[in-house]
This record gives structure tokens, C-alpha cells and sequence, in this order.
């Protein structure tokens, strides 16, 4: 698995970062052996949250054996000093660790979530408290919807943030606006040595009425696999960014291989075939500005 530096961390992480959603409702059982196909897959980064069920806890165990194998990343949906120091804390408990490498603020996508994290009070006292009192490391944010790239860019200009994880595929850069924020963020954080992580990769579609799919994530994800290989191709073809794995852990594998597969000399035909994926699976956005701009959990 290829590995680059996590901004100016001084950390070499995977491309492909465990998205560690995938847990949030697995049996103890289930997840260790999810677990031990990333290990083997030499997957070094782990990315989770409070709010995605029982997945930090379903980490604990493994992280007894394999902390220090892997830079481990949580998130908080807690907006105030009072309510992110109770989640840092309860997050360190359930892991079972005694240190965070990133906490990151989930989803900071709106103004008024902004005001009160930035502003007197806010959850970015209590990950600035943390990190001094060395319960974590580094400090990110992290978001959905097509305003995400503009907001990451108030973010950076207000704070050094260490990260930032925000929706990138074909798909998401069809909308015009959005594509030429994410390229001024991606040049800001290429430039300041900031970490950018990217999700929904592999989104086909919000999931369409009548659909008994199993529904392993919020959104429908891309199962052919050859058209799956495209999108992670896609996505790692731009240098220097990652790639959060999916929710829904069976197409984990998949994703695997096809990074491992990947290579500047396959990109020749890429633009073209995935136009007609676009066309063949019926891709759609998730996020549409002005009218769907929420996650569905």
C-alpha cells in the first residue's frame, strides 16, 4: 500500500484510510476480522467518530494489540468546550487508548456550528486543551455538502488546522462552483503542508424508493467492481490526497485492490471510461446545491 506524508505531521499514512464507519454496527467477531484484512492490507491510518455507533468500541480491542501500527483518527459533533471535552475523554475511554492522533470537528459545515466551535466557549478550546495536555496530537475538520470547500477555506484562514476530509469524485466536481473551491483548498493545503482527505469515492446515488439493496451506508455505492477500480483511480490519480474507504465493508476488498492496482500508466483511457460509468450506472450527486445538501443516517 503507498504511503505519503499526512501533512506536516511527520506521519507516512496509507492512500487508503479505514474509514472505520464500517464498524458502527458489526458484532465484535465480524469487525476483528475486518480489522485484520486492513492490517494485512498494510492500511496504517484509521479514521472514526463518536457518533458512527459502537465503532470505537468495536476498535478497542484491536488498538490493545496494534495501537501504535496505526494513526488513529476520531471526530466530534460537539460544538462547545463543555460537550467536545466530554466527547475527547469518552472517546479516549471507548478506544481504550491514551492518545488521539487527530480529533476532528464532524461535519463543520455550517455558519452558525462555526461561530459557536471558533468563537468563546467552543469545541476548538477544548481540542487545543487536549492537545496541550497531550490527549491528542493534531487537529482537523471534516464535512459533507457542496459549501464544505468554501467553509474549510474560512476554517484554515481563522486556525492552522491539521486536516481536512471533504467529498471529492467525478461526480462532486461536476458542480461548478464546488470544483473550483475544492481546487483553491487543494492548492492551500498542498502549499501549508495540510492534510486532505476525501470521501465518497465509490457514491453511486442517494438510494433510490424500493431499493432493498442491503444498505450498509447512507448513499448507494458503485458494486461493479470494474467501474468501483475507475473511481478509486480517479481519486488517487490527484497527488498528495486520500482516500476514505466506505461504510459499507464489503466493498473494502475491492477498494484495496484497486489501489493496489493503480498506476500513472492505467490512466490513459480514465476521463473517457468513467463518462461512460457516469452513463451505464446512472451516477448521480449526492449533494446538490440549494436542495440536498445533508447526509441521510
Amino acid at each position: 500500500m503507498d504511503k505519503i506524508a499526512y501533512g506536516s505531521t511527520g506521519h507516512l499514512s496509507s492512500r487508503i484510510i479505514f474509514g472505520a464507519a464500517a464498524l458502527g454496527a458489526m458484532r465484535q467477531q465480524k469487525a476483528d476480522s475486518v480489522l485484520q484484512l486492513v492490517l494485512d492490507a498494510e492500511i496504517n491510518h484509521i479514521d472514526v467518530a463518536a457518533s458512527y455507533g459502537d465503532a470505537e468500541l468495536r476498535l478497542a480491542p484491536f488498538l490493545q494489540n496494534h495501537r501504535s501500527d496505526f494513526f488513529l483518527a476520531t471526530k466530534t459533533g460537539e460544538r462547545t468546550y463543555d460537550g467536545a471535552k466530554a466527547s475527547i475523554e469518552s472517546s479516549l475511554e471507548r478506544m481504550g487508548v491514551a492518545q488521539i492522533d487527530v480529533i476532528q470537528f464532524h461535519n463543520l459545515s455550517k455558519q452558525n456550528d462555526w461561530d459557536t466551535v471558533m468563537g468563546p466557549g467552543g469545541a476548538l478550546e477544548a481540542a487545543i486543551e487536549a492537545r496541550d495536555q497531550g490527549l491528542v496530537r493534531f487537529i482537523g475538520i471534516t464535512g459533507h455538502g457542496t459549501r464544505i470547500a468554501e467553509m474549510h477555506l474560512k476554517s484554515l484562514a481563522a486556525y492552522p488546522f491539521a486536516s481536512v476530509l471533504l467529498p471529492y469524485s467525478n461526480m462532486s466536481m461536476q458542480d461548478e462552483q464546488y470544483a473550483r473551491e475544492f481546487e483553491s483548498l487543494y492548492k492551500l493545503c498542498m502549499d501549508k503542508g495540510i492534510a486532505m482527505q476525501t470521501i465518497k469515492s465509490i457514491a453511486r446515488r442517494r438510494w433510490q424508493e424500493g431499493d432493498d439493496s442491503p444498505k450498509f451506508s447512507w448513499y448507494e455505492p458503485i458494486r461493479e467492481i470494474a467501474a468501483l477500480r475507475r473511481a478509486v483511480h480517479w481519486v488517487l490519480k490527484r497527488p498528495g490526497i486520500f482516500l476514505c474507504s466506505s461504510s459499507d465493508a464489503t466493498l473494502l476488498p475491492a477498494t484495496i485492490q484497486a489501489a493496489n492496482e493503480f498506476s500513472d500508466n492505467k490512466l490513459a483511457n480514465l476521463e473517457l471510461e468513467i463518462a461512460a460509468d457516469v452513463s451505464r450506472q446512472n451516477l448521480e450527486p449526492l449533494f446538490e446545491r440549494g436542495k440536498v445538501d445533508d447526509v441521510l443516517v
